[in-house]
């Protein structure tokens, strides 16, 4: 039987799909118009990137509209330069909202005469407990909560504290306007939830004209009514909060009746996913940033040469589900490398070099070789690599004194240099310590090209590149940032830190390199897919290592 995940993939449908055409077909909505709804208190990470795809995927799918909208309701946490990430996020992924780009900070003016409308209704009401006190009496899963002893207060008195709270003149955490619902309900986010609080910060957007901000319950539904929301499609931790989103909708003179769906976030092995806890990775030091390629954020894996197609693909393959799962670190690393193998540039790099001199090949002398740039991509060329008396190769392709499985370069072997010819090693020499520094070899000048005309076979084909030209390169090694599958299950997540998330390489890499683009992924054969770092200069060059050749995801499978 297909899970649920599978048949989403295999179809292209999912129950949010099937609700809205459902509700097309019977009439309910006329348009189909979703939202995006980050709050801009730090960067989008990639299982924002499944809520990005499924509102705008499915804006576009039924002929719709996608509203990108900004809850900007807490100025304490929110910054300009997360809002001009966002942005630049979503554009990366290959969505565009167009002419619909929206702040709840819009309707501050709106959310504000809404509030006077709840207490003069008898609604909501001002609270002049301590947050702790509220905390107390807001009671337990198992016992109800005790009345405010403010909850009686007249209309008249309300509104003009509440005004008063409007006025600034209450310092923070006084007063909270609440709405007066049922302190005995089974739902605690209707046991009289906050509606305003008083904060006294300077916002982004509309500075310092307001000192109260709605919370995020009270603007979002009312913002999705008054951009003509069809599908208030969130992840289903705010399942518990709907009851809260009608009886707002229910009570308030809106124009318009959105209804929120809830599917499941997505979950990943070995990657965090809060972004409470992403925030204290950048403040506390421990990555370089938000855009540290060992982030899952979506600038991260940006910078690390993820492109954004592996992304879309991945989000549409994991699927839109109802119920939360977990999904396995190695299925993203399959489709980003499904994505890379038949577009990446393929093109030779030496991480820890170890010279090779070739005897009888002439001193001064140089020579280029055609080399394929990708080998099932005809379409794609080829281009001109150098061959010369002295290369590089990989230290670890050859041993001194190897096992019998062991088919690399050692004393007396002989091994095919890719694109070139067939090299055997004669002599070693070492340095004072008595590590190896250079390998003396010799060439069958009869074997250009890689095929010997006398039909006898190697078993190794290495990836060299030429001292003459090979050009030097810092090489970054990017790993999974935790050493356990759910990091922070048993205490701190800074405990299972991975201290191998990061390794640098001072290595070589081909002439080329140094005009291909930042971001543009290349395949270094036998060693992984990169790309180039911003930090690289014309004197210095850096590329990220995107991720291995090795798929153990698609092994397993």
């Amino acid at each position: 039987m297909a899970s649920e995940t599978e048949t989403a993939t295999e179809t292209g449908r999912d129950f949010i799909r099937d609700i809205v055409q459902a509700d097309i077909d019977a009439g309910r909505v006329s348009e189909v118009v979703t939202r995006f709804p980050p709050e801009p208190n730090g960067y989008l990470h990639i299982g924002h990137a499944k809520s990005i795809c499924l509102n705008f995927g499915i804006a576009q799918e039924f002929g719709g509209a996608c509203h990108l909208r900004f809850d900007d309701t807490n100025p304490v946490k929110e910054e300009q330069e997360f809002i001009d990430a966002i942005q630049r996020d979503v554009r990366w992924l290959g969505f565009d909202w167009g002419e619909h780009l929206y702040f709840a900070s819009d309707y501050f003016d709106r959310l504000y005469v809404w509030a006077e409308h709840l207490i003069q209704q008898g609604l909501a009401y001002v609270d002049d407990q301590s947050p702790d006190e509220m905390r107390t009496s807001r009671g337990t899963l198992t016992e109800p909560g005790a009345n405010s002893p403010w909850r009686e207060r007249t209309v008249a008195e309300n509104l003009d504290l509440f005004r008063r709270m409007r006025a600034g003149e209450f310092p923070n955490g006084a007063r909270v306007l609440r709405a007066k619902i049922d302190m005995a309900s089974g739902n605690m986010n209707l046991r009289d939830p906050a509606l305003y609080r008083i904060l006294h910060a300077h916002h982004p957007r509309t500075g310092d004209a307001w000192c109260i901000y709605p919370t995020y319950d009270f603007a979002h539904g009312q913002s999705d009514a008054i951009e003509g929301i069809s599908h208030s499609v969130c992840t289903l931790e705010f399942e518990d909060h709907k009851p809260l989103y009608d009886w707002l909708i229910d009570n308030l003179p809106v124009n318009a009746r959105p209804r929120q769906y809830e599917f499941a976030r997505l979950n990943m092995t070995y990657t965090l996913m809060s972004k409470r806890l992403l925030t204290g990775l950048v403040r506390n030091g421990v990555v370089n940033g938000w855009d540290d390629p060992r982030m899952p954020t979506i600038a991260g894996l940006r910078r690390r040469g993820v492109p954004p197609a592996a992304l879309r693909d991945f989000v549409q393959r994991v699927g839109v589900a109802r119920a939360n799962s977990v999904v396995d670190y190695s299925f993203f690393e399959h489709c980003v490398r499904d994505a890379l193998n038949g577009t990446a540039l393929r093109r030779m790099a030496v991480q820890r070099p170890l010279k090779v001199v070739i005897e009888n090949y002439p001193e001064g002398q140089t020579e280029t070789l055609d080399a394929a740039n990708h080998p099932d991509r005809p379409d794609l060329g080829s281009r001109q690599i150098t061959f010369g008396r002295e290369l590089y190769v990989e230290q670890e392709d050859f041993m001194e004194d190897p096992p019998k499985k062991f088919f690399r370069l050692s004393p007396g072997a002989e091994v095919r240099l890719r694109y070139g010819y067939f090299i055997t090693c004669r002599s070693v020499v070492k340095d004072a310590a008595g590590a190896v520094v250079e390998l003396r070899c010799t060439y069958d000048p009869a074997t250009k090209g890689g095929n010997a005309p006398d039909g006898r076979k190697v078993k190794a084909t290495l990836h060299w590149l030429a001292a003459a030209d090979a050009i030097p390169a810092e090489l970054r090694l990017y790993n999974q940032l935790f050493n356990r599958p759910d990091p922070g299950a048993d205490g701190d997540a800074l405990n299972d830190l991975n201290p191998d998330s990061l390794e640098i390489l001072r290595g070589f890499v081909e002439p080329a390199m140094a005009a291909v683009p930042v971001e543009q992924a290349v395949q270094f054969e036998r060693v992984g897919y990169f790309c180039k770092d911003p930090d690289s200069t014309a004197a210095a060059l850096v590329f990220n290592r995107t991720i291995g050749l090795r798929d153990s995801y698609a092994k397993a499978k």
